[in-house]
């Protein structure tokens, strides 16, 4: 499709028809002055004239002139190829996933869907691939925690990376112990420079909070009043004592204060129902922007044009040198 983005320069094209209203253009020349003309006019009995000379071109040269003309107003009038249109997605979400990576975490009482026996940082790396494919609109981001929180990956929409760094995190390699309030308020900072209206947060943990600057139940307070909706997960055994007890009171009201939830997963079945609902709860959300590429194409009626007078002036050459060499002859 064809589009012109200055077509109001199509109407000039009528111009030529506007000169034929315009008188002739006159242009004084010498001339030689005889004393017999008076016997001449009477002799011939024609009326003395003011004299005039009209220059007519032929109709072929009138054809290529007008082609021209409309083809020089083509291209001022800037044609334009429209494409196909593209759609453009653009994520309406920003989720962080913060990941306990404590010494805890390589307990292995997780199991594959083909009941191998892994252990619970596994676990979450399986389902959280589910959870890329599943989402692919979102803008992900990746913060892992032990002794001290990480970033890990920020919001990005490029979801090979966040799997490819996600697959690189390991057990112990941010320390043994969990802070959890440090995890919340890091990602409270990384959501402040977001642009994105929704904004959810899903913190997977097996232990409680040892020793962070902020505890866990004000961070989340403070996430609330940003606007970010926070999901805990508690993973591993609720009766489970000494440094590896799941301080459940805490995550469950984390996820309340910030109108988020609560789930408690000791299996990969219940690990898998917390993400289902997760995924219930927070239906993936986009805007779409469609747009048509436009390329300018000016330049073909330029080339056309002068082909055109390329052609005629080789006409004019051509018909020139026959006639020489006719008067030749």
């Amino acid at each position: 499709m064809i589009e012109f983005a200055h077509p109001w320069l199509l109407l000039l094209t009528f111009l030529p028809l506007l000169m034929k209203l315009l008188p002739e253009y006159r242009q004084q020349r010498e001339s030689i002055r005889a004393p017999f003309f008076e016997r001449l006019r009477i002799l011939s009995g024609e009326k003395p004239e003011e004299g005039a000379v009209i220059i007519q071109r032929t109709r072929t040269q009138k054809l290529v002139l007008f082609f021209i003309w409309i083809l020089l107003m083509t291209a001022l009038a800037r044609p334009e190829y429209i494409g196909e249109p593209i759609e453009r997605i653009k994520s309406a979400r920003d989720l962080m996933v913060a990941v306990d990576i404590s010494g805890s975490m390589a307990a292995e009482d997780f199991t594959t869907a083909s009941g191998e026996a892994v252990n619970r940082l596994r676990a979450v790396k399986s389902l959280l691939v589910e959870l890329s494919e599943k989402r692919p609109h979102d803008r992900l981001g990746l913060i892992v925690f032990a002794s001290a929180p990480f970033l890990q990956v920020p919001f990005t929409e490029d979801h090979k990376t966040w799997l490819a760094l996600l697959e690189e995190t390991e057990i112990g390699m941010a320390g043994e112990s969990t802070v959890f309030g440090d995890a919340i308020g890091l990602s409270i900072k990384l959501f402040e420079e977001s642009e994105a209206k929704n904004r959810v947060l899903i913190v997977l943990t097996d232990g409680n909070d040892t020793g962070s600057l902020v505890p866990p139940v004000d961070a989340a307070k403070v996430a609330q009043s940003f606007d970010i909706k926070i999901y805990t997960i508690a993973i591993g055994d609720p009766s489970s004592v000494d440094e590896e007890a799941l301080d459940l009171e805490t995550i469950e009201r984390v996820g309340e204060v910030t109108d988020g939830g609560y789930f408690l997963a000791i299996d990969r079945e219940q690990l898998e129902e917390a993400f289902r609902e997760i995924g219930e709860l927070e239906p993936s959300e986009y805007e779409s922007t469609s747009f048509s590429p436009r390329t300018s194409v000016h330049h073909w009626p330029i080339l056309v044009m002068i082909i055109m007078v390329m052609c005629v002036h080789l006409s004019v050459i051509l018909l020139t040198i026959r006639r020489r060499r006719a008067h030749v002859g």
